[in-house]
C-alpha cells in the first residue's frame, strides 16, 4: 500500500500543476518551496511524485553518460515519440501495466529494432524508477512486444555489386561506401576515419576503425591494396570519405550521398530519367540500403573460410551470435547453390542420357 500523508499541497508552475505531500504542515511548505526552486533553477527534484518526463531525463542524464551524442539523440528521440508523448505527463507511480502494454501495442507494424529498442527504453525508465524507491512495482515488467517487421540485411552480389563497384569507382563523396565494402565499417564509423587512422605493417595496409557503439568497436583493419592506393596520401587530420566540399560527412551530407548512390546505381542498371527524375520501374531491389555494404563484407569473410572469432573482431561485434547469424545464412546460401548445380547435372545427365 503506498503510504499516506497527512498534508497535500498543490501548486502551478509555467502551466503545469504539482502535488507535494507531507507529514508535518512545516514540512509541507518546505517540500514545496524547495520543489519552486528547484524549476526555476532548471533542475528536476527525485520525488516519488515525479512525472515520467522528469524522470526520464534524470534517468538518462544519470546512467547513460557513456553513451556517445549521436546514441543519446537517437534515444531522446524515441523516448520522447513513442513513451513520453504517451505518459510523460502523469507520474511515475500512476502508470499502470495495462498503459505500458497500449504503448507497446502502438508499435505493431514498426521494425523489429524499433520494437526492441523502445521496449528496452521502457524497461530501463521504470527499473530506475524501482531501483530510487519511486514506485513499488515495475508496470512495465510483463509487458508483451507485439509482432514486428524484421528485416534481413542481405549482400549485394552478381550485377547489383559489379554496377555499385563502378558507380563508386573515383568518386569521392562515394568512398565513403568503399569504406564499408572493403572494410566493414559502420556509416557512422567510416565517416570519421581520416588519415592518420591508417598505417602499414609488413607490407599490409591497415585502418584504425574508431568505434564507439560496443567495447568491441574501437578495432584494427586490413584495408584492400585497391583502395589503399585512393587514399594512401590523404592528410592525417583529413577525411578518407570526404563530401562534396572536401570535409567530413555530416549526418544529412551522407544521408543525401546514399540517396545519390541509389539513383547513380538505378541509372546504370538502366533505369530511364525524365526531367532528372527517375521512371520507374526501377532495376534496383527497393530494399538495398548502404548497411548492406558492411553485411556484404562479413558475408565475403564467411566465403573465404575466415574463422568467425576473427570475424567478429573485425566485424566490431558485441556478441559472437550477431556474426553467427551471418555466417548461417551464407551457409545456407552455400547448400542452396551447390543443391542447385547438381540439380542441374542430374538434369543435364537425363536429358542427355548419360548417367551421372
Amino acid at each position: 500500500m503506498p503510504k499516506k500523508y497527512a498534508f497535500k499541497k498543490t501548486f502551478t508552475y509555467e502551466g503545469k500543476r504539482y502535488v507535494v505531500y507531507a507529514d508535518s504542515e512545516k514540512q509541507l511548505y518546505k517540500k514545496m518551496y524547495d520543489k519552486q526552486r528547484a524549476l526555476e533553477e532548471g533542475k528536476v527534484t527525485v520525488s516519488d511524485n515525479m512525472l515520467v518526463s522528469d524522470w526520464a531525463k534524470v534517468a538518462i542524464d544519470s546512467y547513460k553518460r557513456n553513451l556517445n551524442k549521436k546514441g543519446r539523440e537517437d534515444m531522446l528521440l524515441r523516448v520522447n515519440k513513442h513513451i513520453l508523448s504517451r505518459i510523460g505527463s502523469q507520474t511515475v507511480k500512476s502508470i499502470k501495466p495495462i498503459q505500458c502494454q497500449a504503448l507497446m501495442n502502438a508499435l505493431e507494424g514498426y521494425s523489429w529494432s524499433t520494437v526492441q529498442k523502445v521496449y528496452q527504453d521502457l524497461q530501463f525508465i521504470f527499473r530506475t524508477a524501482l531501483q530510487n524507491h519511486l514506485i513499488l512495482d515495475n508496470p512495465a515488467k510483463d509487458v508483451v512486444r507485439p509482432a514486428a517487421i524484421k528485416g534481413q540485411r542481405q549482400a549485394i552480389k552478381g550485377r547489383e555489386r559489379e554496377i555499385f563497384l563502378k558507380v563508386v569507382d573515383g568518386v569521392d563523396k562515394f568512398r565513403v561506401f568503399e569504406l564499408m565494402f572493403y572494410c566493414g565499417c559502420r556509416p557512422a564509423e567510416a565517416i570519421k576515419c581520416q588519415g592518420s587512422d591508417l598505417s602499414v605493417k609488413d607490407g599490409v595496409a591497415l585502418l584504425h576503425v574508431r568505434g564507439t557503439k560496443t567495447k568491441n568497436s574501437d578495432r584494427i583493419v586490413p584495408m584492400p591494396d585497391e583502395l589503399y592506393q585512393k587514399v594512401k596520401n590523404v592528410g592525417p587530420f583529413e577525411p578518407l570519405a570526404p563530401n562534396s566540399s572536401g570535409r567530413f560527412h555530416s549526418e544529412s551530407s551522407y544521408n543525401r550521398c546514399a540517396n545519390d548512390l541509389k539513383r547513380q546505381m538505378n541509372i546504370a542498371m538502366g533505369c530511364r530519367t525524365y526531367r532528372n527524375a527517375l521512371i520507374p520501374p526501377y532495376p534496383l531491389r527497393e530494399s538495398f540500403v548502404p548497411y548492406d555494404l558492411r553485411h556484404t563484407y562479413c558475408s565475403d569473410l564467411a566465403r573465404r573460410g575466415i574463422d568467425i572469432r576473427v570475424a567478429q573482431k573485425l566485424m566490431g561485434h558485441s556478441s559472437i551470435s550477431i556474426t553467427a547469424d551471418i555466417y548461417t545464412h551464407v551457409q545456407d546460401e552455400q547448400i542452396l547453390d551447390d543443391a542447385a548445380q547438381i540439380l542441374g547435372k542430374v538434369s543435364q545427365g537425363i536429358t542427355s542420357g548419360v548417367t551421372v
